[in-house]
């Protein structure tokens, strides 16, 4: 199925502050997740953002937040976001049936979410770039998981380019401006 930006909401699962200086590719899944909540804004996707014990670990990644436009934080004491009532009911009352998924720990908090999420009933999009570990096999092992209980793994541009849907309006002349080109200059590594 493909993504409908009027079905999509774009989770942002604890890049923190405290955590990405041990997090393999850290640095790319802030950036992969700070462009495509660019995306997300232009074209009207909400953009929600958790915080695992933030008392402990620290809040989101000060460069991630720098990125972010609009967005709603929750902080969360559950692995899983869908462990914490508040989270559950709200996400459940904005309508949206497609979860574009990404951040840290890939087996941990993103595995338990995505499998929770599943669950009930979403459609989870795992965004293979911007999803990490600790040890980059763990990050493999998450998302193959994830993957065989009904999620699917997409890139950011995938997102991007299914959110835009087409190439003669004044939404991709501004993403073209704003994102698309700046893609062409950045190397991604996927493991």
């Amino acid at each position: 199925m493909r993504l409908d930006r009027e079905k999509s909401l774009l989770l942002i699962v604890d890049l923190q502050a405290g955590l990405l200086p041990v997090v393999d590719g850290g640095t790319q899944a802030v950036n992969e997740a700070g462009w495509l909540s660019g995306m997300a804004e232009l074209v009207d996707v909400p953009v929600w953002v958790t915080e695992q014990s933030p008392e402990k670990i620290g809040a989101s990644a000060p460069e991630l937040l720098d990125t972010l436009g609009e967005y709603q934080c929750w902080q969360k004491q559950h692995f899983s976001a869908m462990g914490e009532p508040d989270f559950r009911q709200a996400l459940e009352a904005t309508g949206k049936s497609q979860i574009v998924l990404c951040g840290a720990e890939a087996h941990i908090c993103v595995l338990q979410t995505a499998l929770d999420l599943q669950a009930a009933g979403y459609r989870v999009y795992w965004v293979s770039e911007a999803t990490v570990s600790r040890r980059q096999g763990d990050a493999a092992l998450a998302r193959e998981r994830a993957c065989a209980d009904g999620a699917v793994a997409v890139s950011a541009d995938m997102v991007a380019y299914e959110w835009v849907e087409r190439c003669d309006t004044d939404t991709f002349r501004q993403a073209h401006k704003a994102f698309f080109k700046q893609r062409s200059a950045r190397p991604l590594t996927f493991f």
